[in-house]
């Protein structure tokens, strides 16, 4: 025990450092002249500001500083933040992007982008920016490092290129953004990349082992007084929408389906929001790309629903990636939603609180549903936290005889404390839940721990999970749940070596292994991972791997999950396995990656996959991609060879930076189905829509259709 108190120590000490780019302050004037926001930096109020410049690199090298010229100004008056962004290009004429598309790809995309830190709590903030081509990027932020991109709110910004430099300005409503008005310190931080040498840079300096926008590395923006309050901040966002849909399958007459519904965004006060919603559609967003499954447990899909975004984290971050006690996708999906209310926001500087209700409608046998969630965190240290997390699931006027497939109920309770660092070396959470369930008493506790070390060029986790037979989290995605039990250990441990090379950055081993054992302590499963990686100097990546691993099945099981024989429950498999993963420098029109995986499999067979993606652009205004992901195991129990086939070609078309057209195929025999989905997309004004949605599903063999569906969706949002 005592081996580890100078580890303890030097962590908790961490935890308690200042501010690490202290010094970088930015100090913010109220406006004395108007400004237009047209891209052009000729204004009168932007020569009376003070211009942050002499940015440091943070990759290749984080040793130095830029050599992209970057300036960058603020001002304000009293409803608007002004950003203005001087990108002077260090080779004449030229910059890399993928599209006009919004939110784009960060590493493909010659960008820049502000991270704003309001509440100076070094973790949770809001981003916003643009590519070179004026394509917007905005995103609220969480864990001092994450940014979701799927926030979406109102802001305005215009980009000018030229032959020496692209001109980022914008402006940023008050009302957009949370803040406490007595404040007079923010956190923040500009971010530019530039592919054509590539180079990322950041005005507040970075280590290179992190993301640029890290609250924990942000300076300081200095406000001249207090902020006042944003004022009146009520939103309102109608829709109408029109669908029509038909089932070849079953050649049932087409169903015609008008719709109505919307939601408000109502601000309690500058840190906290209202968000409510009354039958609300989520036809506009996008399919999700199908995989390849030949795994025993569920895949996850991320949220993409506007309505479930905003200060997401508070929800959807609490446990871990595999042991999460709440997950949003739950809801609705397949089962329309009546209602939702949701609150979340800032209490204070240290208090974060988040309360969700929503209600699904009765649908054949399944019951009437309600969905609660209760989450409150209180900021510990320099940028930790402590979370409490409450979920609620209840079938309304249930009946056992009728709803038996259903429960009646399903609540989930847990608390846990997140590390973060000051200088963000140190981060771990450590995890405890309970659930409630009907006839599932005694082990229904899941306790989880991680501890991660982040250095330059060593890195380490320890994770650990322990997960009773009776924890149950309807509303959560654990899909280990199906082994009823079990303890799960997954150490790694990495290092870097740095070159002097005209063609490497970096390079270095990974060794993870990852341990399952049952509730007896058997162990059940034993994946052994060993690696090379290669960073180059071109921003490409490459890898060689080896693994082997060990199945004992808890339960009969398909190994190719295409309705084959299963293999036994309680059986043994042993395989070796071997790898390499490449993808290309982003900077060329023409990109590509590619996979390659051989060995062994289950029941003494082996397994090849092939899996590539070509893209090429036509800069700014179309993104091609072509994905093909193939498969072929063989198994001595089945007569014939398996192959498994996933082709996805993909297209987008940006006409402009507010007008987006996107139509992907998917092939997938595993599924047996060809997907064909396109998506029209025209942004008449900020933050409000006009989608045209097609989606057509056929059968592979013959390509007669299934169904077939296309939807119009009109959006608009009112500031009250």
């Amino acid at each position: 025990m005592y081996r580890f108190l100078p580890l303890l120590l030097f962590v908790f000490t961490a935890t308690f450092a200042q501010k690490k780019n202290e010094a970088f302050q930015y100090h913010i004037k109220e406006l004395n002249s108007p400004l237009k926001i047209d891209g052009i930096e000729d204004d009168e109020a932007w020569q009376h500001t003070q211009t942050a410049k002499d940015f440091f690199m943070i990759t290749p090298m984080d040793t130095s500083q830029s050599r992209a010229k970057t300036e960058v100004k603020l001002a304000y008056d009293k409803n608007h933040l002004y950003i203005l962004a001087i990108n002077y290009k260090p080779v004449k004429g030229s910059f890399v992007v993928e599209s006009l598309k919004r939110d784009f790809n960060f590493g493909a995309n010659d960008n820049f982008f502000v991270v704003l830190d309001t509440f100076e709590d070094l973790t949770n903030g809001f981003s916003f920016g643009a590519s070179a081509a004026g394509a917007y990027w905005d995103g609220q932020e969480a864990d001092g490092t994450f940014i979701n991109l799927n926030w979406d709110n109102k802001w305005h910004c215009v980009t000018k290129n030229y032959e020496d430099r692209w001109v980022w300005e914008a402006s940023i409503p008050f009302k957009t953004i949370r803040y406490r008005p007595e404040n007079t310190r923010w956190g923040i931080n500009f971010s530019r990349l530039d592919l054509t040498i590539n180079e990322k840079s950041a005005w507040a300096p970075v280590p290179r082992q992190f993301q640029s926008a890290n609250l924990g590395y942000a300076g300081v923006l200095v406000w001249d007084k207090p902020l006042p309050p944003a004022g009146k901040n009520i939103s309102l966002i109608p829709y109408v929408s029109s669908s029509v849909s038909k089932n070849h399958i079953t050649d049932n007459p087409a169903d015609w389906r008008p719709n109505i519904g919307g939601d408000a965004k109502i601000a309690l006060n500058s840190s906290l929001n209202l968000d409510l919603t009354v039958n609300p559609d989520f036809s506009q967003v996008e399919v999700d790309v199908q995989q390849t499954n030949l795994d025993r447990f569920e895949l996850f899909f991320p949220e993409r629903r506007q309505f479930f975004l905003e200060n997401a984290d508070l929800f959807a971050s609490f446990g871990f990636a595999s042991l999460r006690p709440f997950f949003s996708r739950r809801i609705g999906l397949g089962v329309p939603i009546d209602f939702g209310v949701r609150m979340s926001g800032k209490l204070d500087k240290n208090w974060r609180i988040g309360v969700l209700d929503t209600q699904t409608r009765k649908q054949g046998d399944l019951p009437a549903q309600n969905f609660a969630v209760v989450a409150l965190q209180r900021k510990v240290f320099a940028r930790s936290n402590v979370g409490l997390l409450m979920v609620n699931k209840e079938s309304l006027g249930y009946d056992e005889q009728i709803h038996k497939s259903f429960s009646q109920y399903n609540r989930n309770i847990g608390m846990e404390y997140n590390l973060a660092s000051a200088n963000n070396v140190w981060t771990g959470k450590a995890s405890v839940l309970k659930s409630f369930s009907p006839h599932l008493t005694g082990n229904d506790f899941a306790v989880a721990t991680s501890l991660n070390f982040n250095k330059a060029n060593v890195f380490w986790q320890w994770r650990h999970e322990i997960v009773g037979e009776n924890y149950n989290a309807e509303v959560g995605y654990v899909p280990n749940a199906a082994r009823r039990g079990y303890q799960m250990a997954m150490p790694n441990v990495g290092y870097l070596f740095f070159v002097n090379s005209k063609t490497l950055i970096s390079h270095g081993p990974l060794l993870q292994t990852t341990l399952f054992w049952n509730k007896s302590n058997h162990l059940t499963d034993n994946e052994t991972f060993l690696a090379y990686n290669f960073n180059f100097r071109n921003r490409a990546i490459g890898m060689i791997w080896a693994a082997t691993n060990y199945v004992q099945l808890l339960a009969p099981f398909d190994p190719t999950n295409t309705g084959r024989e299963r293999l036994p429950a309680g059986s043994n498999h042993y395989w070796k396995s071997w790898g390499t993963d490449f993808t290309s420098s982003p900077r060329t029109k023409f990109t590509y990656a590619f996979s390659t995986r051989y060995g062994g499999f289950y029941a003494n067979g082996t397994r090849l996959n092939l899996r590539t993606t070509l893209g090429y652009r036509f800069q700014p205004y179309v993104a091609t991609k072509f994905s093909v992901d193939y498969n072929i195991i063989k198994v001595p129990y089945l007569q014939k060879p398996v192959e498994l086939l996933l082709v996805g070609p993909r297209i987008d078309v940006t006409f402009r930076n507010n007008l987006f057209w996107t139509t992907f195929l998917q092939y997938n025999n595993q599924a047996d189905n060809v997907n064909l989905n396109t998506r029209l997309q025209w942004r008449y004004q900020p933050a409000s829509d006009l989608f045209i949605v097609y989606t057509d599903n056929y059968l592979p063999e013959n390509l007669r259709v299934k169904n077939r569906a296309i939807v119009l969706k009109l959006t608009y949002w009112w500031n009250v």
